[in-house]
């Protein structure tokens, strides 16, 4: 199931087709992808560059913005066409919210959050993170209908272009906003230009210590060098100091960027959760006993004040920036 965003084809389909490929070589099966909404031919025109066999699209207007109820009733049709052996999604909140509905529509067996998929012997093997991360679970599904999983994003790397071009199938459903609760009006960007933190590959994240939004700007000025989007831990958007759509953790948003700075953030369970993995962290405190050291990577002790500036005037050399 690709995401579609204003017209574009979000980088966790390419992640998709990559996962969906371990399996297709193992099946001899063929990647299908499914698309829905409105305006979304130059999507659909860049999925075609992947290696996918077939792409079908559900076009409406009614579809132009994401609603459970109209893209479950479309991406059901899809499914009913194309007959698949394993659905996957990105364990986003569109990701998440979608398959659930779906799933229950088509009596299938879900999997979600995963960080591993495969398929042997007719069944889907997925790993995915129990107890907060605390351990994993191999998990498989011997459901004889179709089985359906989420993957988190950041696991899998991005597929080849192919340079082929896959048919396209348009799938129609005859659906209307009166058969829709809710419907979404308008989307406003809060962060326009940058990514959100679960599609990031980098995240510079700030905690309770920065002591004020305005000095989050250092923070800022670190991940704009880097190419990197900002994180905040749960205590920081409480004060009042990050949006919630930056809030990293149990409460917030689950990342797994290849690095995670951690500046001022002492490490609570409920952080972690959402970060814990990443691969590499890099933790910087003043305080040497924080739990964060623990499972950082690299830590740095000292004062995030003095230690950002500097990680930034440093960058900016190696990155010509």
């Amino acid at each position: 199931m690709a995401e579609i965003r204003v017209g574009s084809f979000k980088k966790i389909n390419t992640e998709l087709i990559s996962a969906a490929k371990t399996i297709a070589e193992k099946t001899g099966g063929n990647i299908l992808v499914a698309t829905v909404g409105d305006g979304i031919d130059q999507a659909i025109e860049e999925a075609k560059s992947y290696p996918v066999h077939k792409i079908f699209a559900v076009k409406d207007p009614v579809l132009a913005r994401y609603s459970t109820q109209g893209y479950a009733s479309a991406l059901e049709a899809v499914i009913k066409e194309a007959d698949p052996a394993v659905v996957l999604f990105g364990a986003t909140a569109m990701g998440k919210d979608l398959s659930a509905r779906v799933g229950a529509r088509v009596d299938a067996a879900l999997m979600t959050d995963c960080t591993e998929v495969d398929f042997e012997d007719g069944a889907l093997k997925v790993k995915r993170p129990v107890y907060s991360g605390k351990v994993y679970a191999n998990v498989v599904s011997t459901n004889e209908g179709v089985k359906m999983a989420s993957v988190r994003p950041n696991i899998y790397p991005s597929s080849d272009k192919s340079g082929e071009s896959a048919e396209v199938v348009e799938v129609s459903v005859s659906i209307s906003e009166d058969q829709i609760g809710a419907v979404v009006k308008e989307i406003e960007s809060t962060s326009a230009g940058k990514k959100d933190v679960t599609e990031a590959e980098i995240i510079v994240a700030g905690g309770r210590s920065l002591k004020s939004e305005e000095n989050f700007k250092i923070l800022e000025q670190l991940a704009d060098t880097m190419g990197a989007s900002v994180g905040a831990s749960r205590a920081a958007v409480d004060a009042g100091y990050a949006p919630h759509s930056q809030q990293v953790g149990q409460t917030g948003k689950v990342v797994n960027p290849k690095l995670y700075i951690a500046c001022g953030i002492s490490g609570a369970i409920q952080h972690l959760v959402g970060m814990r993995t990443s691969k590499v962290i890099v933790a910087i405190n003043k305080d040497a006993n924080a739990p964060i050291f623990q499972h950082a990577d690299y830590g740095i002790e000292g004062d995030l004040f003095e230690v950002v500036p500097l990680l930034t005037e440093e960058f900016k050399k190696m990155l010509g920036a």
